[in-house]
């Protein structure tokens, strides 16, 4: 039997979820990237190599005790350090980095061999949803489904994405915690506008499966978050009407926000990040614009 190492390092991609009305249940795997560093120490709890926010040890914590629960492993301790290219409360996904992270880095640490569908399982337990949870560790365009009892997680069927379809994703300065943003979410919503939601996102999903990707144009018609989320973020909802007025297919709010994304062929890239970054400056906000493919891989242990 090989001996188990004692440090090891998982790259997990950051993602966009919801993909318009595809609420809790659309992720996308994208190539920008954390890395989450493990290595055993004698101490019995997790400590950050540098200082590290309060939102991250506690991530951290609450993944480790889960995980060791779910692989049935004594626990042990372990330092940490989280480095990489995925914004916080951005809508990208950056928890997911830090969850699939650890767990990957755990599994590897105490020879559990947990599958990747288990750990999209504890992932999506601690997220309270299974999209970003899915994209991030299994990589590519996930359609994932929990059960509709319990909310546990169930299964993903995942599609790989060509380098030709890019995703322009422009983050404006501001911060969006998902906790916080689903506080503004109704109760209940009126039928037809869950009938239209519901039509919306099948669309999408056989547009994705199809490979025609010329039959995303205009696909995005939401009335699950959007309509909640988008307002609180200035020039949001006009960044991505000026990336799909220069050419991109469609776009939607990534996740809680404060990213807005637009799906793009790759020739549009580079005028729909232009369009979509002077819409937030004419609306008072500096920001970032991405132009990320899909990533395909997922959770990678280097």
């Amino acid at each position: 039997m090989s001996k188990l190492p004692s440090t090891v390092t998982v790259r997990v991609p950051g993602s966009t979820s919801n993909c318009g009305a595809g609420f809790d249940t659309l992720g996308l795997a994208l190539q920008i990237h954390n890395r989450v560093t493990l290595t055993r120490t004698d101490d019995l709890a997790a400590q950050p190599v540098s200082p590290a926010d309060g939102r991250a040890q506690a991530m951290v914590e609450a993944t480790t005790a889960a995980f060791f629960a779910a692989a049935r492993k004594v626990p042990f301790g372990f330092s940490y350090q989280i480095r990489g290219e995925v914004p916080t409360a951005r809508g990208l996904g950056s928890s997911v980095t830090v969850i699939g992270g650890v767990l990957g880095g755990l599994n590897v640490l105490s020879g559990a061999s947990l599958s990747r569908h288990q750990l999209v399982a504890i992932a999506t337990a601690l997220e309270g949803h299974p999209d970003n949870a899915a994209a991030g560790i299994l990589g590519g365009f996930c359609v994932a489904r929990c059960d509709a009892t319990t909310n546990a997680y169930v299964d993903t069927v995942r599609i790989e994405l060509p380098a030709t379809l890019v995703f322009v994703a422009a983050s404006p300065e501001v911060e969006m915690l998902t906790k916080e943003s689903r506080g503004v979410l109704p109760a209940s919503l009126p039928y037809f506008d869950a009938v239209k939601s519901i039509n919306s996102s099948t669309y999408l999903v056989a547009a994705m499966i199809s490979g025609d990707y010329k039959r995303l144009r205009g696909s995005v018609t939401d009335f699950m978050h959007e309509p909640y989320r988008l307002p609180k973020i200035p020039g949001g909802r006009p960044a991505i009407e000026a990336g799909v007025a220069v050419g991109a297919y469609t776009g939607w709010l990534s996740g809680s926000g404060s990213t807005v994304l637009c799906v793009a062929p790759q020739a549009e890239a580079d005028a729909v990040a232009y369009a979509m970054k002077a819409a937030f400056t004419a609306a008072g906000l500096r920001s970032t614009a991405r132009v990320l493919m899909a990533d395909n891989a997922g959770l990678a242990v280097e």
